[in-house]
């Protein structure tokens, strides 16, 4: 590390006290935002939920030290979750561990290879699509928690929102220093200890963990069996955590306006997660919600994320019979604020401005992720038109322009645009292939061949005229395109290519 990048690291932890006590306090939103989803997506997972709490805890610690992207809250994540369900229901919490492991493996070695730029071909369109998406599950996820309750549980959630969007608008010190979501908990579980009601506590959602996590090996043979069992699942588990952290740091990029290290990001994930493996945790990822929580109230730092880490095993592990008393409706209201703030109200607007295969993308990736709960469908999806709309749009941007000098008898093809696989089919249609001039010109100054797909188009082109008797003459390529027809068609330069 150059004296550049260790300056910036220890900005990143060291802003100043002011940044310090927002980061702390952000990070301690971050941590009651974690709690009932960790909780659930354990039972998604079929594991007890002290493993997916284990998970967060150590992801977060790791992330904090080890990740690219500062502020951002890894843990325990719904997606990988959906991946790791069917392992563990066909052979148990062991497999999992190892396929945690060997996932975290596979995500250094991606890192390591700066396989993150692969994100450069995820558009615009389908990263709003995918936090739109993100918005809608998070809110659709507290729909259970609303659920065969009595009117006293939607009071309290009225009254969380109440607090949360209602008192920062109070000008105080306590109001400035301390996010209105911490009030929120506090001052709901103050009510609900006080006034006996019906409601649910985070003490129904499952069994919480009452000691440290302790180091341990998977319990699994060591052998080729055992491998092919765990690695199309540590591939998917793999794939989906560094796809969701991924588009989860670009999401921070943006609301904080800065850069961050993708590829550090992945191998940082890839080590959270052996950790996480070797603590008997379930592999994880960034976690949009609660890191848009973090950030909306004031995380900028990689404090916010130790913070979120180190303070949800303090207040699962010393301070469980408390934390056990807070209300569902406080965690409910907290999650409902964060999917209003994470989902793109100006994408709407959008949808009337913008081109409209650009709405296209980004309502086909809201509705696959919606309908499939899987983020890395709803990307791939979105992604795969994007490039097929690339692909129509290039193509149209190819244009061949034919004349014909009577002096000479040559029937000129003037070609301009892009010449690649989805226009070379195209491109050659656009010749007549049967012309009854002498001579033929193909000039290529204002056109780029991209790949063998244009180059066999071109020198099909020109074989086929030449086998009909008339001479081709190819003129004006460029240095790229001249250097690809060199390497796949060599024959090309008797045509004066």
């Amino acid at each position: 590390m150059n004296a550049h990048s260790l300056s910036r690291y220890r900005a990143e932890w060291f802003d100043g006290a002011p940044a310090a006590r927002r980061d702390v306090l952000a990070g301690m939103v971050g941590t009651f935002a974690l709690i009932p989803e960790v909780i659930a997506f354990s039972f998604v997972a079929g594991v007890d939920p002290q493993v997916g709490l284990y998970a967060s805890f150590v992801i977060g610690i790791v992330i904090a030290f080890a990740g690219g992207r500062p502020a951002m809250i890894s843990g325990a994540a719904g997606s990988v979750a959906l991946v790791a369900a069917a392992l563990v229901h066909s052979h148990g919490l062991s497999y999992l561990l190892a396929a945690t492991l060997l996932a975290g493996v596979l995500q250094i070695v991606f890192g390591l290879l700066k396989l993150d730029v692969l994100m450069r071909f995820v558009s615009c369109s389908v990263r709003t699509g995918f936090v739109n998406a993100l918005a809608i599950l998070i809110f659709s996820a507290q729909l259970p928690q609303m659920l065969d309750v009595t009117w006293h549980t939607y009071a309290m959630i009225a009254l969380g929102l109440a607090i949360i969007y209602l008192l920062p608008r109070i000008p105080s010190p306590i109001t400035s220093a301390i996010p209105s979501p911490l009030i929120c908990v506090v001052v709901l579980t103050v009510i609900s200890t006080t006034v006996p009601m019906p409601l649910r506590l985070v003490g129904d959602l499952g069994r919480l963990p009452s000691a440290l996590p302790s180091f341990a090996l998977p319990q699994v043979p060591i052998a080729w069996a055992t491998l092919t069992i765990v690695a199309p699942y540590a591939l998917a588990m793999a794939a989906v955590g560094l796809l969701e952290s991924m588009m989860t740091a670009r999401v921070v990029d943006d609301l904080t306006e800065s850069t961050s290290s993708k590829a550090r990001e992945c191998t940082g994930l890839g080590l959270a997660n052996v950790a996480a493996g070797l603590f008997g945790g379930i592999a994880g990822c960034g976690m949009i919600g609660q890191t848009v929580g973090n950030v909306r109230y004031g995380g900028r730092g990689r404090l916010s994320t130790l913070v979120a880490g180190v303070f949800l095993l303090i207040v699962m592990v010393p301070l469980r019979p408390w934390v056990a008393q807070v209300p569902v409706a406080a965690l409910v209201a907290i999650m409902i604020m964060v999917s209003v703030s994470t989902f793109s109200w100006s994408s709407l607007r959008d949808l009337a401005r913008h081109p409209k295969v650009s709405g296209v993308v980004m309502l086909a990736t809201v509705a696959v992720t919606v309908a499939t709960h899987d983020l890395s469908a709803g990307v791939a999806v979105g992604v795969l038109l994007s490039g097929v709309f690339f692909a129509f749009k290039v193509t149209r941007l190819m244009a061949v322009e034919v004349a014909y000098d009577a002096g000479s008898d040559t029937r000129i093809y003037t070609v301009s645009g892009q010449i690649f696989f989805a226009s070379a089919e195209i491109f050659a249609d656009r010749f007549d292939l049967r012309d009854t001039a002498r001579h033929a010109r193909i000039d290529l100054t204002d056109a780029h061949l991209w790949d063998i797909t244009a180059v066999g188009a071109l020198e099909t082109v020109a074989s086929t005229m030449r086998r009909h008797g008339m001479s081709v003459e190819i003129v004006g390529l460029n240095t790229a395109s001249a250097i690809l027809v060199d390497r796949h068609a060599p024959l090309m330069r008797q045509l004066g290519a």
